[in-house]
């Protein structure tokens, strides 16, 4: 078994998770809700509506839309 440290946007998941109290999965979900908005309209809402830095929440959009079908 090799130990396989995240990279990209998955690096930022484990102190996204420790700041902010939630998991992954909670913010991928209500940018899934988020369509019609592009990237930095995401990350701007993130960042007004939930208090998330602008780096995380830059890896949350960038992961969010790097997934097949998301719309933005």
């Amino acid at each position: 078994m090799t130990d396989q440290k995240a990279t990209g946007p998955a690096s930022y998941f484990p102190s996204i998770e420790k700041k902010y109290g939630q998991p992954v999965a909670h913010w991928l979900g209500l940018l899934g809700d988020k369509t019609g908005m592009k990237h930095m309209e995401m990350v701007n809402w993130l960042k007004n509506e939930h208090g998330i830095g602008y780096g995380h929440a830059n890896a949350l959009v960038a992961w969010h839309l790097a997934k097949p079908g998301a719309r933005a």
